[in-house]
């Protein structure tokens, strides 16, 4: 068809399109790929409903629409996500960030603010780096070091940084968990895999376009935590507190660990869905 459509017009098909597709929150993802194709803040299209749109308008909506249901990521598509209040570039280099991941740094904000400045923060696994950069904004005089061992997930932390100007006060550094040198940390900060093996084929298959290396924990989702556990004693300061994200089900475990390991007054606080999804303990 190449007359033109009135934007309500478009915005109900391409909802009705991604909703017989079984794609959830149809209506919400179709504002948002429209407003994108327009270049339009979402509800300033509630503004616009009588607005015509030719093919030249409607034909890259298409394709983001087609791209949406064969379950791309809607933050894929759309090449940015929303978190702690601020844009992050997000793209396939790095997992996802989730919503409960913007509790765990309302915990490290908490934890981190009951040290004297200066304050010095490790971010293990940074991925997209939305941890990182956003400790660095939110505590001015916070000496942060992010470290990942994909290389492509470094890369895009690095251009968040840049993004939000903070790209000289976030150190990042290739790393298999902690870094090379011998620096002591105030606080350490970690979302790392926590997904058993077993389990990674039943995710979504948005879910399942995150890089394996972040979502894939082992045969119970721990090994990671197990090394980090382990080895983040000998780089916490005195006082120092490890903080982590750890999956449904894994807090008595995740507890235990960190006991053996004598972290002292250890915490498990629940993710916005009441489920315990963060683990925190003292060392020294």
């Amino acid at each position: 068809m190449t007359g033109s459509l009135s934007l309500l017009e478009v915005l109900r098909g391409a909802e009705s399109y991604l909703a017989a597709r079984g794609v959830e929150n149809s209506r919400l993802n179709a504002e948002l790929l429209l407003s994108s194709v327009l270049k339009l803040k979402r509800m300033e299209l509630y503004l616009q409903f009588d607005r015509p749109l030719g093919e030249g308008e409607r034909a890259p909506l298409r394709e983001l629409v087609k791209r949406r249901a064969a379950r791309e990521p809607l933050q894929h598509i759309l090449g940015c996500i929303e978190f702690h209040g601020r844009s992050f570039l997000c793209d396939k280099r790095a997992l996802i960030p989730r919503p409960e991941t913007e509790r765990l740094v309302e915990i490290a904000l908490e934890i981190a603010r009951t040290k004297s400045s200066p304050r010095t923060i490790l971010d293990i696994g940074t991925g997209s780096g939305v941890i990182a950069v956003t400790l660095a904004l939110e505590l001015s005089d916070a000496a942060v070091c992010a470290t990942d061992i994909s290389p492509d997930a470094l890369a895009l932390a690095g251009e968040n940084a840049t993004k939000h100007g903070c790209e000289q006060r976030v150190a990042f550094t290739a790393a298999d968990l902690l870094p090379p040198d011998t620096a002591l940390f105030d606080l350490i900060v970690a979302n790392p895999p926590y997904i058993p093996s077993g389990e990674i084929e039943g995710l979504s298959e948005e879910v399942r376009h995150d890089p394996l290396l972040a979502l894939d924990g082992g045969a119970d989702g721990l090994d990671v935590i197990r090394r980090l556990v382990d080895a983040a004693p000998e780089r916490l300061a005195p006082g120092g507190a490890l903080l982590l994200e750890i999956g449904a089900g894994q807090e008595k475990d995740v507890a235990a660990l960190l006991s053996a390991r004598k972290f002292r007054d250890i915490s498990i606080t629940s993710d916005y869905q009441g489920i315990p999804r963060f683990a925190a303990g003292f060392h020294g």
